[in-house]
């Protein structure tokens, strides 16, 4: 039964990732699939043959259990419920859906440079309001893409206006360590806000959430991709006009911030309407870089605690340790995310493993000189907001490591793995949110 359970998993999974099923339609079709295997179940079925059979059904009320079929054609409830002139439905690029959104981020961040005075040096209430000019845009794209209602467009609204509200309205002095710390933190808090509209008006489903990791690592890849090629681009644009004595430096000051908040949205675009690209990318990409990254982490991990230097990080090194450890939490989450959680535990599952072990170790050795430094030099803004960072990540790395280990010697499934990150979600966004709102005024905006 447990093996059914799993399957029934992954096919909630996959009904909800439709942007127009929300959780109570996904509930409701998992009520009605799990009353059919309860009445197959009953005329002596299999647990297997229940599930099949109830799927088939299910095709014949649902046209998702029929993409799911077609989707998973390795299957063997694709003979079951497909039928031989089945053929797959691709949607629309949208181009011009997405060219809109991008071209206002770009002329938004042109405008807001120039009320700073540009090209003078430009003021610290446009770095902390950067995210306010683009991210706004991407969430438009998203509420007009899943076609939601007014009260979706208004509640999208609010996490925006409080944080414009809350980042402009305090008395940051020049040089504030709390308005770097506000101008770091806020994209992360606006991105977690555009989930809510990429979920489809959702925010309680698992799925929709491990969806969202999902979107966030293909759009790192092809933003990365983006801004690869936009460089190759300026590089030869500044060969091909050095003759005529154009000042190149001069134009990429304009070209470069548009560009980089157009790529927001575009790389948005990218991934929705190229996904088998990116699905074709990501498992290469997975398989190169997570050994990779184990090997480094336990190299690491194995050398500060032989050599004993541990306790002597600097203010450097921490904060490489601190990006490191995102670097791997994400790099896990989208592994994660990519993968079918009806494998068993395999070659790269354990890899992953050792990853988050050796990160649970080394972030266990970085709190304790944190914890050394604070009683020695006191609390700071970048301090507090280290410490609190480092928490985060120690709960979820060793409840993370935990399941795991219950995976991988059978004692539970991989859902509840994936279950775990996805309900985890929410504390790196209140984090964040706490160091944008509460950490200012904390410190006195010092």
């Amino acid at each position: 039964m447990d093996h059914v359970e799993e399957q029934i998993a992954e096919w909630r999974a996959y009904v909800a990732k439709a942007p127009a099923v929300e959780d109570r339609d996904v509930d409701e079709l998992e009520a009605h699939l799990r009353d059919q295997i309860a009445e197959l179940d009953a005329a002596n079925l299999t647990a297997d043959e229940a599930f099949l059979v109830a799927v088939k059904r299910m095709g014949d009320l649902d046209s998702l259990s029929r993409e799911f079929a077609r989707e998973h054609s390795d299957r063997l409830w694709k003979q079951l419920v497909l039928s031989g002139d089945d053929e797959p439905v691709r949607s629309s690029g949208g181009w011009l859906e997405a060219l809109v959104p991008a071209v206002g981020a770009a002329v938004a961040v042109q405008v807001a440079r120039l009320a700073a005075g540009f090209p003078a040096e430009e003021p610290g209430w446009l770095l902390r309001n950067v995210g306010l000019l683009v991210l706004p845009f991407l969430a438009g794209y998203f509420l007009r893409r899943r076609r939601l209602d007014t009260r979706a467009w208004l509640l999208t609204a609010v996490p925006f206006v409080v944080a414009a509200l809350v980042v402009n309205l305090y008395p940051y002095p020049p040089g504030s360590a709390t308005e770097l710390l506000v101008a770091l933190h806020l994209p992360v808090v606006l991105w977690f806000a555009v989930a809510y509209p990429y979920m489809g008006g959702t925010i309680r489903s698992h799925e929709r959430r491990m969806d969202f990791v999902r979107f966030t690592g293909e759009w790192a890849i092809y933003y990365v991709l983006i801004a690869l090629g936009g460089g190759v681009l300026l590089l030869l644009t500044g060969a091909i006009l050095d003759p005529i004595g154009l000042d190149v430096d001069r134009i990429a000051e304009w070209v470069v911030p548009s560009g980089a908040a157009g790529a927001v949205i575009v790389a948005s675009w990218l991934v929705e309407s190229k996904q088998h690209v990116v699905e074709n990318m990501a498992p290469v990409l997975t398989v190169l870089f997570t050994p990779l990254f184990a090997v480094m982490l336990t190299v690491a991990a194995v050398t500060y605690v032989v050599s004993g230097v541990a306790a002597a990080f600097d203010r450097e090194l921490l904060s490489v340790f601190d990006a490191l450890m995102v670097v791997v939490l994400g790099l896990v989450l989208y592994a994660m995310s990519a993968r079918d959680p009806s494998r068993p535990a395999g070659l790269m599952d354990r890899i992953q493993l050792l990853a988050v072990g050796s990160a649970l170790l080394l972030d266990a050795m970085v709190l304790g000189s944190m914890v050394a430094r604070i009683g020695e030099l006191g609390l700071t803004p970048n301090r507090v907001a280290a410490l609190g960072l480092n928490l985060v990540l120690l709960v979820n790395l060793a409840e993370a490591a935990r399941l795991s280990i219950r995976f991988h010697t059978g004692r539970t499934h991989f859902h509840r793995v994936e279950r775990w990150q996805t309900r985890y979600l929410p504390v790196f966004a209140i984090w964040a949110a706490a160091v944008v709102a509460v950490l200012p005024p904390l410190f006195a905006f010092a």
